[in-house]
């Protein structure tokens, strides 16, 4: 019986008859085929090693980088083995067919698992090929932020490249791997069948040498079948999603009794970036941190401020921290994307504006901002919004952060809270200083001296490059302290120097910073607190049982973040 294999594409001889006087012969001396040079030997025999390396790394390569070991990369991919068993088995006309395809769901599941990588290590989670895509362009920024603008350019252009690489190597190896195969088919088969016989024993004995990444893989078919199922879920989810945020219960609170037991109080809500639970606790616990948290609790304690503290589990790790923003405002669980697009379609009954149908005078002040925020007033219901652009900051930037945290505090005091005949003031703060990469940082200074913000000028010269800190990752977990310690140090100094009987401030994380601090398997804690000089505030949340100080310890409670809204509400709706 004749191969339908033989003479493929890859391996046909050339076409009219051999010259005269002339045999030919194959590269082993076999006559019927033109002898091939040396050079061209040996770049078809690496070429085809590279094409089987880069199959076999796109099948079995962990999803997580702390499993990628060269142990993790000894696996049999199931996947493969069934690709070359069709393609030597299957007609000619037919593999021409299934072998490309094959070759091209690969190449894109490679360029999935390469974001399913990068999304862990950053954000704690695989990648979202439903709404996740929007992400690449600000993380862009976060690199050059992090390695400089140069080098950052550099590392996403090469990203690209690689990922463009992937699509089009992928499938052209495996269509050079099947074409070996099909030429040698006794072999490929004897191959495949003994391979296929380890791979039934590694799957029943459980084998792995590492833990967690078993020899008998089937990490492609998993990777694939993950992704589908979280896209059909994701589309499930978003029309779910959009139901329940448009019935809010919390919207029938009677304007008069709404936040009455906080009337005349002005009410800051401050998120500090990056603010998670490992900077208190744990291996990484920052020393710097402690240290300003213990030194602001003491001077807030003199000037007769109390505080109250717990934990809310943030939606989002590590990044994206509008998810947490919107989670605490709307009282929803918005912990990708899709959710919080859809989310500002509604006209969910947000903290803000609670406030605003409440009679206080809501302010948006979000630094980081360079350009209009539509959202801000057609969604939270701000009265108004600051950012870069109208804050009147004359100093320099801070790695991500426009400016330094305690201009933003001071520039909120001047422009609100120091008005003549003013009404009570309810304002959301978004403090950048703590923002990866958490270098060049300012130092604290009189808040007389701050100014128009030019005292700064001198200090990201002094202070240590992104660049620099980078380049260890320890450095990274020293500067990542060194920055929220100054973040909350800003922020008691703040409330020590200006505040008064008629001032609240909820100060809270938005989320754990990256793996690279956190490490593996952390939670997506972060700490809460409750600071003001009237008791009667305090009073009213003696039931949440928080703990007194503004530093939770391992036992105090832990609330999702999505109850806050409710819970504060009702607090102070009585």
């Amino acid at each position: 019986m004749t191969d339908t294999h033989t003479g493929s594409d890859t391996g046909t001889a050339p076409d009219g008859p051999p010259a005269a006087g002339s045999v030919p012969t194959d590269d082993i001396g076999h006559p019927g085929v033109r002898a091939r040079s040396p050079v061209r030997v040996t770049i078809a025999a690496l070429a085809g090693i590279g094409a089987f390396a880069l199959v076999w790394l796109a099948l079995v390569t962990p999803d997580s980088l702390t499993e990628l070991t060269p142990l993790a990369l000894l696996r049999i991919p199931v996947e493969g083995l069934a690709v070359v068993l069709v393609a030597v088995l299957l007609p000619r006309r037919a593999g021409r067919v299934v072998v490309p395809v094959a070759g091209v769901v690969l190449g894109l599941l490679t360029v999935l698992r390469v974001l399913d990588i990068g999304f862990r290590a950053a954000l704690d989670r695989p990648f979202d090929a439903v709404s996740d895509w929007g992400y690449l362009g600000p993380a862009t920024g976060v690199l050059r932020d992090s390695v400089g603008a140069g080098a950052g350019t550099v590392i996403a252009v090469a990203a690209v490249v690689v990922g463009i690489a992937l699509l089009v190597l992928v499938p052209l190896s495996l269509l050079r791997l099947t074409g070996l195969a099909a030429r040698h088919r006794t072999g490929a088969v004897r191959v495949v069948s003994g391979l296929a016989a380890v791979w039934i024993l590694c799957l029943l004995w459980g084998t792995q040498l590492v833990p967690g990444v078993p020899v008998a893989s089937g990490a492609a078919a998993t990777l694939a079948y993950d992704h589908a199922r979280a896209t059909v879920d994701r589309i499930h989810d978003g029309q779910s999603f959009r139901t329940t945020a448009s019935d809010d219960p919390a919207n029938d609170i009677p304007a008069g009794r709404l936040l009455s037991a906080l009337r005349g109080k002005d009410v800051l809500i401050a998120f500090v970036e990056s603010y998670g639970r490992v900077a208190l606790e744990g291996p990484v616990a920052s020393p710097p941190v402690l240290a300003a948290l213990d030194a602001g609790a003491a001077e807030l304690t003199s000037a007769g401020f109390a505080a109250r503290s717990a934990f809310l589990t943030s939606p989002t790790f590590g990044g994206i921290s509008w998810l947490a923003h919107s989670t605490l405002q709307s009282g929803l669980w918005v912990d990708n994307q899709q959710r919080y697009d859809h989310l500002l379609t509604t006209d969910r009954f947000t903290l803000s504006k609670a406030f605003a149908r409440a009679g206080w005078r809501t302010v948006g002040v979000v630094p980081s901002n360079e350009q209009n925020w539509s959202s801000g007033e057609s969604f939270y219901g701000y009265q108004k919004l600051y950012d870069a652009r109208n804050v009147g900051y004359q100093g320099p930037e801070f790695g991500y952060a426009t400016m330094p945290d305690q201009y933003t505090l001071s520039a909120l005091q001047r422009r609100e809270l120091a008005a003549r005949d003013r009404g009570p003031v309810m304002a959301e703060i978004d403090l950048a200083s703590s923002h990866s990469p958490w270098a060049p940082l300012p130092s604290i200074l009189d808040w007389d001296a701050v100014g128009d913000g030019s005292v700064f000028d001198p200090m990201p010269a002094r202070g240590r490059s992104a660049a620099d800190v980078w380049k260890d990752s320890e450095q990274v977990r020293t500067e990542y302290g060194r920055s929220v310690a100054y973040s909350v140090s800003s922020l008691l100094s703040f409330v020590r120097t200006y505040g008064d009987d008629d001032l609240v401030l909820v100060m809270l994380g938005d989320h754990q910073p990256a793996t690279i601090v956190s490490g593996e398997g952390a939670s997506h804690d972060v700490p809460i607190t409750v600071i003001a000089r009237d008791p009667a505030v305090l009073s009213r949340i003696a039931g949440w049982n928080w703990q007194d100080g503004v530093r939770p310890g391992p036992a105090a409670p832990v609330w999702p973040m999505d109850s806050f809204r409710d819970r504060f509400l009702a607090a102070f709706s009585p």
